[in-house]
């Protein structure tokens, strides 16, 4: 059976054969590039454009600081070196995800992919593993499918050099984190996430959404626990 699963191949033809409206303006895609992305030009074209100033921790935009952002500033240091960030999770940037993880259009993996791919570049991260933030027991079964274990897999086959992906963490039933603040996530998590096997010595940790940053921090200590040197982060989403 393909990495992809047969449920996403036949998705992946079908995207192909009948392609969807541009994710987020619903125009029709008009050439091979547009179809391959899944936007439209007008659409595509400033998510591919990088912000010049971003903070250096969180990976978030700049207002008006320097190097560091003033919630970074203020608040205690965490057992990872830093976070890679695209989108905001809202506006027009909400319906990427939705129309990803939910209704599965699997050409917008080619947008996310190609940033992933960029940020692979960066001196730090040349050694990296990337380590797939686990999956949360059951979900498979009642969604189908986990968006960011197919990522994973996509960057891997289509990297034209060795990349070396590490599915060391494992995720025990847990509550859904969706309604807890950042403490009761923390404390949700706690000894639910663990290493199977010794940790890379240099992780990057892969998810699609960061809200409250605390399942990146269990997971980054859990790796540090055992055995990682450096651990970054790399979301799709910031909330």
């Amino acid at each position: 059976m393909p990495y992809i699963g047969m449920n996403n191949m036949f998705l992946l033809w079908k995207n192909f054969l009948f392609p969807r409206p541009c994710a987020i303006c619903g125009g029709s895609l008009l050439n091979a590039s547009e179809v391959h992305f899944g936007l439209c030009e007008q659409c595509l074209k400033p998510l591919l454009t990088e912000e010049k100033d971003r903070c250096i921790k969180c990976g978030k935009p700049l207002v008006s600081e320097i190097e560091i952002c003033i919630l970074c500033r203020n608040t205690r240091e965490h057992s990872y070196e830093k976070i890679w960030v695209f989108f905001p999770y809202s506006g027009k940037y909400r319906k990427l995800l939705t129309e990803f993880k939910f209704h599965r259009n699997l050409a917008l993996a080619n947008l996310f992919t190609e940033k992933i791919s960029a940020v692979l570049n960066e001196p730090e991260l040349i050694n990296a593993s990337l380590v797939p933030v686990p999956v949360r027991p059951g979900k498979i079964r009642e969604k189908g499918w986990d968006q960011v274990d197919y990522l994973v897999k996509k960057l891997k086959k289509n990297s034209k050099s060795d990349l070396f992906v590490s599915n060391c963490l494992k995720r025990k039933k847990s509550k859904i984190q969706k309604m807890l603040n950042r403490t009761d996530r923390i404390e949700n998590l706690k000894g639910r996430i663990y290493s199977s096997k010794k940790s890379p010595k240099t992780a990057l940790i892969i998810d699609d959404v960061i809200t409250t940053g605390s399942t990146l921090e269990i997971c980054s200590s859990v790796l540090k626990e055992n055995g990682a040197e450096k651990v970054y982060c790399l979301c799709l989403f910031y909330d």
